[in-house]
């Protein structure tokens, strides 16, 4: 895994988030541990998905919460005011609530189709984008879900500060060659 996160980081990519969501919690601190200290010399931000604790402990800059995880604001309770905390929206009323969370980020999608993971929720499509850089209130908008090296300037031209990938990245046999195209087109 550390060579994956090794190909990003020389790709250019300017965040990385671990998500693992059926290790066992030692072995998940383990791999934050080696993906923290991997990042360190790119001076980087590794943030880890839904686990603060993780975060604390491996020495992260932060964490991804969703709807049913702990709240931005516990989060921000635990891991202090400058660390990064994204959120997972999907409707518009979770983009309200979540205009009052003390978050870094906001996170909405799927965009498009994704088989990465199950939100339970339909594909939110470019309008959902744009709204939710309406009710942002300045707050950057994370798109995720779906995006492509193809789809991926039309999300941002939609509203979106910055895209999420994790399929397109990978699926083509060059990690580092795919991130480096994504950084040069969202330029």
């Amino acid at each position: 895994m550390t060579d994956l996160v090794r190909a990003f980081l020389d790709g250019g990519a300017p965040l990385i988030q671990i998500r693992a969501k059926s290790l066992a919690s030692g072995d998940f601190l383990k791999l934050c541990d080696d993906i923290v200290a991997v990042a360190q010399p790119y001076k980087i931000p590794i943030i880890v998905n839904d686990r603060a604790d993780l975060a604390l402990m491996s020495g992260a800059a932060g964490t991804h919460v969703g709807q049913e995880d702990l709240s931005p604001a516990s989060v921000r309770q635990l891991l202090g005011p400058a660390a990064i905390v994204g959120y997972s929206t999907h409707t518009p009323a979770q983009l309200a609530d979540a205009s009052r969370e003390p978050v870094t980020y906001l996170a909405i999608g799927p965009v498009f189709g994704t088989l990465t993971k199950a939100t339970g929720y339909d594909a939110v499509g470019l309008a959902m984008v744009s709204e939710a850089a309406r009710l942002s209130k300045g707050v950057p908008v994370v798109a995720i879900g779906g995006i492509t090296l193809e789809t991926a300037p039309a999300v941002v031209a939609a509203g979106a500060s910055a895209v999420a990938v994790i399929s397109d990245l990978v699926r083509h046999g060059d990690p580092r060659g795919r991130v480096a195209a994504f950084v040069r087109a969202l330029r």
